[in-house]
């Protein structure tokens, strides 16, 4: 079997709520999905899930290879574009193209693809994460309510510009999911927005009053020296790694002690978050994927010894798409349909108007002016 061309698509998530974090929010709720499938001349088809606007630069790397050389070929791609670099776009469509490569090797094999991967469970633990910043009390409830009655125990909120607002927030959400849990796992999300000490501060004082299981990126991204600095100064363990595309990245924080549960961004793919995992695993370290567009990376959780938790962001799926998999029991329960357990439905996708969540240019994912350089909080 031979990999023949590929066929790009963009679908919507409709969240039914604003999303968004510390930089920005979406108001309309609704966000674009990029999906790519992966033809072959053996009339399999491959589905992979992400932004992908690199893909021609990146698919000549694949085109004509046998799919089931996956990670062979995820190599090969990396170095296809080794003069240019392979960070942002590019990235993504190497892990858009991985995924459906996966996909393909596992429908191959008649199985879904955590099997093809080894796990013995098709449960993954997991925990709530609704982009909840710009929800009012009421919402915010009502929101993790529903995760509740699936049986989660643990849920991260999105926060960093006003420690008192995120210490309610973080009660409220703790009060609901003590129905599950006398004693819920509760995170704070600061995407960045700090500089060292305001990290230190902020998360101190939100620890004085609530027991925080993780901070996550408390400092910028690369900030290995920041990160260890932090995660000394407080009791939360430190979380970070989701905007890392490759392990070459990863090895200043490791080296540091900089980062105590190691993140890879769903939409990077699953051989980097298996090669992630392994290096993490190397240093006794837990593994925990950041994202949602349909969890792809969730099988390849279910077949790591050192995954903790994935995040689940919603309890829905994009337009168009059937995803084998059920939100329940706090994670996600992985079907049997061969491959990534994805059907698309190409009438419905076709049917869309644009939506341009992600992509508006102000925001929601353009860093503030003013972040980590304000003497009082706010935005």
């Amino acid at each position: 079997m031979k990999i023949t061309g590929f066929t790009s698509l963009s679908t919507v998530h409709d969240w039914g709520r604003p999303v968004g974090d510390v930089n920005g929010v979406i108001a309309g709720g609704v966000t674009e999905v990029g999906v790519l499938l992966v033809h072959t001349d053996g009339g399999l088809t491959g589905v992979g899930l992400g932004a992908h606007s690199d893909i021609a630069r990146v698919f000549p790397a694949v085109e004509g290879e046998d799919p089931r050389a996956v990670v062979a070929l995820y190599d090969r791609m990396l170095a296809h574009v080794f003069k240019t670099g392979h960070a942002g776009a590019t990235f993504g469509a190497i892990g858009a193209i991985d995924m459906a490569l996966w996909d393909l090797k596992a429908k191959m094999a008649d199985e879904p693809l955590w099997r093809t991967l080894g796990a013995r469970d098709r449960f993954v633990p997991g925990y709530a994460s609704g982009l909840d910043i710009s929800l009012d009390d009421e919402a915010l409830v009502a929101l993790y309510e529903r995760y509740a009655e699936r049986g989660f125990s643990s849920a991260k909120l999105k926060g960093g510009l006003d420690a008192d607002t995120d210490i309610a927030r973080l009660k409220a959400v703790g009060d609901v999911l003590r129905r599950n849990s006398p004693r819920p796992a509760l995170m704070l999300d600061a995407n960045e927005a700090w500089n060292r000490k305001q990290a230190v501060r902020y998360v101190s004082q939100v620890e004085a009053e609530v027991p925080l299981t993780w901070i996550e990126e408390p400092v910028r991204r690369w900030d290995a020296e920041g990160h260890a600095v932090v995660g000394r100064a407080v009791r939360a363990s430190v979380a970070t790694g989701e905007n890392l595309v490759g392990l070459e990245q990863y090895g200043p924080l490791l080296a540091a002690g900089a980062v105590d549960i190691v993140q890879t961004g769903m939409v990077w793919g699953i051989t980097h978050f298996l090669r992630v995992a392994a290096i993490a695993h190397g240093r006794d370290l837990p593994v925990s994927p950041v994202g949602y567009n349909g969890n792809p990376v969730a099988h390849a959780s279910a077949a790591v010894p050192n995954h903790l938790t994935t995040e689940v962001q919603d309890l829905g799926a994009p337009v168009g798409l059937t995803i084998d998999q059920t939100i329940a029991d706090g994670g996600i329960v992985l079907g049997d349909t061969p491959g990534l357990g994805i059907v698309v439905d190409l009438e419905a996708i076709a049917a869309l108007d644009s939506a341009e969540g992600w992509r508006v240019p102000a925001g929601p994912h353009v860093r503030p002016e003013r972040a980590g350089l304000r003497l009082v909080p706010g935005p």
